[in-house]
Order: C-alpha cells, then structure tokens, then sequence
C-alpha cells in the first residue's frame, strides 16, 4: 500500500473528514471544469488565473485535511498505519 493510501484509509475512520475532503475534491473537480472550458473558449487570462487559484487552493486544502486527519489518528493511536516520519514526508509534500 502506498502513502496516499495509507493516509486516504485514515479518513474512513472518521466519516466527517472523509465528508468534508470529498466535498472539497468535487469543489475541485467543478472549478477545473470551468477553468478548462474557458481555456477552450479562449478567455482572458484575468478570467482564467483566479479560477486556476481556486482550484489549486482546494486541491491543497483537502490534502491538508487528509494529512491533519491522519496525524490525529497517528496521536490517538501510536501503533497505527502512519509512521510519524510518513506523515512528515507527506506533508512536506503538499507545500
């Protein structure tokens, strides 16, 4: 199992991080849409970048939570499927 994975399995311990990540990757997947289509309907880039920072700032938030959401499980239980090193490298990669 790779880290994502094993991050992504730590939220299916809690339904409302797992809610609220889900809501925020759909959120994502809506905003890309629309930066997409304005791409092919040649729009200003005024009109694109903002949308492009939305979707980038909700990718970002719901890998913070998947990692925030892991890190308190690896607190409540030590003997867990995420080493603290994981978790680190994880983290550090979303920056």
């Amino acid at each position: 199992m790779d880290e994502a994975t094993r991050v992504e399995d730590s939220t299916s311990h809690d339904p409302e991080a797992k809610r609220k990540v889900v809501n925020r990757l759909k959120r994502a997947q809506g905003q890309l849409s629309a930066v997409i289509a304005a791409v092919e309907e040649d729009a200003s880039c005024r009109d694109v970048v903002p949308q492009l920072a939305a979707v980038s700032k909700a990718l970002d938030r719901a890998g913070f939570l998947l990692v925030s959401t892991a890190l308190r499980e690896c607190l409540t239980d030590p003997e867990g499927d995420i080493a603290p090193e994981e978790l680190e490298k994880l983290f550090l990669s979303l920056a």
